[in-house]
Parts: C-alpha cells; structure tokens; sequence
C-alpha cells in the first residue's frame, strides 16, 4: 500500500523552473551588463527574478506535506515574474525602446529557441552578450512571457489536483482508514 505522503521535490524536471532559471540568469546578466551597481533597480530585478526561480523550488519541495503552500508558492513566483516583466517594460519605454509584438520575427525566433527540449541559459548566452540592451531585454520579455504560461498552467493542474485528492489530512485519513479496515 503506497503511503500518504506521495513523490514531491522534482522541481528540476519542471519547465517552470528550467525557464525561471534561464530568466534569473539572463536578468543577473543584463543588470551587469546595463544598470550602474548603484542603481536600486538591479536589487529589484535580480531578486524578482531569483524569487521567481526560487519560489518554484521551495513550493515543489512543500508539495509533499502541503499542497496549499505549494500553491502559494507557485503564485508568489508567478507574482515575482510579473513583477520583472513590468521592471523590463519601464527599461525599455523610460529609453524609448521598442518592445517587440509577440507576433515579430525576433519574438516568433526566440519562442522557438526557448521552446527546444533542453533550452538552457547557454541557448541564449551569445545574444545576451553580444547584442544591445533593448534586445536584451526583449528576449528576457519572451522568456518571462513563456515562463508565466507555464506557471499559470502548473497552477491551474494544481488547483485540479487538489480538488480531485485533498490535501495531506485527507491522504493521512484515507490511510489510516485503509489500514484499520484491512485494505
């Protein structure tokens, strides 16, 4: 009989968390490459952008024993890459910069590469440090963009999940119920 407390904490076989990390590492990059260290908004960004990697992380290791954190955690690193999203938006219109319409070539080229099984930071690392700021931050958009679909769907099967099996004093109840009637 399998136990209550079911398989968690694989949060490195998440696409969520595959993109996330791919962003924070962009976003650490840019801020190196762009922003002047005395300038608050690299704290802002780069911790957006961690807590949205590691908010994903600490949600995915809770999952066993707390569905409702996980949850929030999700929610708080899908808050926390909103947040970066609007932070790249003010970089590139305080700069009069274009941002890219999702349909555009460069937006359609970066989806994909960002869609290929396996796509890390090294698939993005020669754009980040070969082109200028404002591409930059639209390809961080792209990711940011994709990464959000993923967590709003992660969140949406989460929500059925839990509707469907409970939390953990559901599972422990089920348990010890199978257990005491001998199943």
């Amino acid at each position: 009989m399998p136990g209550f407390i079911p398989a968690h904490g694989s949060y490195q076989d998440l696409r969520s968390y595959q993109k996330a990390e791919v962003v924070y590492r962009i976003t650490y990059r840019f801020c190196e490459r762009f922003l002047t260290r005395n300038d608050r908004t690299v704290d802002q960004m780069v911790q957006a952008a961690r807590s949205g990697k590691q908010n994903i992380v600490e949600g995915s290791k809770a999952s066993a024993t707390s569905k409702e954190t996980e949850i929030k955690l999700t929610n708080v690193a899908r808050a926390s890459l909103e947040e970066l999203l609007v932070d790249y938006l003010d970089f590139l219109h305080t700069r009069n910069a274009p941002v890219w319409d999702k349909d555009s070539r460069e937006a359609r080229f970066v989806r994909e590469l960002g869609r290929r099984a396996g796509a890390d930071y090294v698939t993005f690392q020669e754009f980040v440090e070969t082109r200028p700021a404002e591409v930059v931050a639209n390809i961080a958009l792209c990711l940011i963009h994709q990464t959000n679909f993923l967590l709003d769907r992660q969140l949406a099967a989460l929500e059925r999940v839990f509707i469907q099996e409970g939390g953990i004093r559901e599972r422990m109840f089920r348990a010890r119920k199978q257990h005491r009637d001998g199943h």
